[in-house]
């Protein structure tokens, strides 16, 4: 059952296979949000807090939903994380995705594989959005 804690043992297990080079020196927490169609996901630090919070959509509840295509989004935000957005790290670009940044550091990270069947599903999830939306119009 995919649920914010099987969210949360995602987090962890990329965060300590991937990232262990990654200090955390803030609360990150993680949670499923409202079910989304096109932002699979989003990262933000509350000043307040001082916390983190990753959200990703609801949509990834459904087992259907590849388990790489969720990881893949995990660590898509994990990246920003450690290039300093919405995290107390170093902001290392002036932009979150300048220059394809988040490509470079999962490969870098070992995650080709996550990238690659995410780039996979997501050819066939446009051509349903499509379809979806054509519907709609008649």
């Amino acid at each position: 059952m995919r649920d914010n804690t099987w969210l949360l043992s995602r987090l962890d297990y990329l965060w300590s296979k991937h990232f262990a080079d990654i200090n955390q020196p803030n609360r990150v927490f993680i949670r499923f949000g409202r079910f989304a169609r096109l932002r699979f996901g989003s990262i933000m630090l509350d000043r307040k807090s001082d916390s983190t919070y990753i959200t990703i959509t609801g949509m990834f509840q459904d087992v259907k939903i590849p388990l790489e295509v969720v990881d893949h989004t995990i660590a898509h935000e994990l990246c920003h994380y450690t290039h300093g957005f919405s995290s107390p790290h170093v902001r290392l670009h002036k932009y979150p995705h300048e220059g394809g940044v988040i490509k470079k550091e999962m490969e870098r990270r070992g995650m080709t594989y996550l990238y690659k069947t995410y780039r996979l599903w997501i050819r066939g999830y446009r051509k349903e959005l499509k379809t979806y939306y054509r519907r709609r119009r008649i």
